[in-house]
C-alpha cells in the first residue's frame, strides 16, 4: 500500500458514505493461544503481531521494516487534547481509518471510507470496535493551514489536513484521546482473503451490486464462501441498500471478523505457504503510526478471547441536509453516553450505551 495524503475538498475527493525489533520465545505448543493472539486485533495489523512474532518472531524483522509509517501526530496541539482519566490508565484507544484506493466509484486517490475507533480495556480481555459514520455532521477543529474550523462531515476533516486533523476532529467529537493510527486500504482486502483461501459470511439480504470489479455480482441471501473479489464487492457495496452506508458498515465488519476467524483456524497457522501469504498481503494492506509498538502490542493482546472481540456503530438519529450535503445525524446524547464510557474504560457501559 503506497500512503498518500491527498487534500481536496470533501464534495469532490471523497463519496458519502450513507448515501461505512527481536523475535520472541518459542511459541507455546498449545493451539488455543495462536487462536487467542490472532482474534485480538482487527486490522490485522496486531494480527502480524499475534501470529508472526508471538509464534516464534515469523518473518517479524522483514514484515515490521516493511510495513509504511505515518506521522499521524504531527502537529496536533497537545494542550487541545483530551487528557487521560485517572480509571482509565492503561487502556488503549486505536484510531482506524479505512481507505479504498481501488474502489470503482473513487476518481482519486486516498480517502477515509471508514471511521473506528478501536477501545482496548486496560485488562486486555476484550475489544469494542465503535464505527463512526464518515458522512457524521460534527465541528472540525482548524488546520495547520487554515483549513476548516467550522462543522462539517467528518470525513472532510481528512481532506483539509491528513490523518493529524483527523485525530483532532475524532478526539474532539469523542472526548477520547487516541493512542496510535492505522490505516487500512480495504482495496487489499481481495489479496488477504485469498491468502486465506476465502472466508464465510452470512448474507442478510440477497442484492446485486452495479460497482463489482468486473462490472456486477449478485448475491444470494445466506451462508456462503467468498474469495478475496466477492468479499471486496460485499464489503463496498451501499447502493443496494435503503439504509446506504449502515449496511456497508455492518457488511465490512462481517468481512473483517471473517477474516479473523479464518486466520486464526488451524489450517492457516498449520500451513507455512498460505501464512506466509497472508502475513505478506496484510503487511502490504497497512500503515501505522510512528509510535505503534508492533511486538508489544502484539504480546499485551495474547489472552483476548473472540468472544469479547465486539463491533458497534456510533448512535445517530438518521440522516438529514446541512446546506446542500446529505448528511448522518449524531445522536449526541446517546453517543455522548458511549464515548464517556470508553473514556471512563467502562466497558459493560460501552456495551449497554451503544444498543
Amino acid at each position: 500500500m503506497q500512503y498518500r495524503q491527498e487534500y481536496a475538498e470533501p464534495e469532490t475527493q471523497f463519496i458519502a458514505t450513507q448515501e461505512p525489533s527481536e523475535p520472541t520465545k518459542k511459541a507455546r505448543k498449545k493451539r488455543p493461544r495462536w487462536q487467542k493472539v490472532a482474534l485480538i486485533t482487527f486490522v490485522v495489523l496486531a494480527m502480524l503481531g499475534g501470529i508472526g512474532m508471538i509464534g516464534g518472531g515469523l518473518y517479524f524483522r522483514s514484515i515490521n521494516s516493511g510495513i509504511e509509517r505515518v506521522d499521524a501526530f504531527d502537529g496536533v496541539p497537545e494542550a487541545d487534547r483530551p487528557q487521560v482519566q485517572a480509571e482509565a490508565k492503561g487502556a488503549m484507544n486505536i484510531m482506524i481509518l479505512g481507505s479504498d484506493s481501488r474502489d470503482p466509484e473513487s476518481e482519486s486517490g486516498s480517502r477515509t471510507d471508514t471511521i473506528i475507533l478501536a477501545h482496548l480495556p486496560k485488562d486486555r480481555s476484550s475489544a469494542q470496535l465503535i464505527s463512526i459514520p464518515r458522512d457524521s455532521w460534527v465541528s472540525v477543529p482548524k488546520s495547520s493551514t487554515g483549513r476548516g474550523g467550522r462543522d462539517a462531515k467528518i470525513n472532510a476533516s481528512f481532506a483539509w489536513g491528513g490523518v493529524p486533523l483527523m485525530v483532532q476532529t475524532v478526539e474532539k467529537f469523542t472526548g477520547v484521546r487516541i493512542d496510535h493510527v492505522t490505516i487500512v486500504d480495504f482495496g487489499g482486502f481481495k489479496e488477504i482473503v485469498d491468502a486465506l483461501g476465502g472466508i464465510n459470511i452470512e448474507v442478510e439480504k440477497g442484492f446485486t451490486t452495479l460497482y463489482a470489479l468486473n462490472g456486477s455480482r449478485t448475491f444470494n441471501a445466506g451462508k456462503q464462501k467468498m474469495d478475496g473479489a466477492a468479499a471486496l464487492d460485499y464489503a463496498r457495496e451501499r447502493h443496494a441498500f435503503a439504509d446506504g452506508d449502515f449496511a456497508r458498515i455492518r457488511h465490512q465488519q462481517q468481512v473483517i471478523k471473517a477474516i479473523l476467524d479464518k486466520a486464526a483456524s488451524g489450517g492457516t497457522l498449520a500451513n507455512p505457504a498460505k501464512l506466509n501469504s497472508f502475513v505478506k498481503a496484510t503487511a502490504d494492506a497497512v500503515a501505522v503510526d510512528n509510535k505503534l509498538n508492533l511486538l508489544d502490542l502484539a504480546s499485551e493482546m495474547r489472552d483476548l478471547r473472540s468472544g469479547n472481540l465486539t463491533f458497534l456503530t456510533c448512535p445517530v438519529k438518521g440522516t438529514g441536509q446541512m446546506g446542500t450535503e446529505s448528511v448522518v445525524l449524531v445522536d449526541k446524547e446517546k453517543a455522548a453516553q458511549v464515548f464517556e464510557a470508553v473514556r471512563n474504560d467502562n466497558v459493560p457501559e460501552i456495551l449497554s450505551a451503544a444498543k
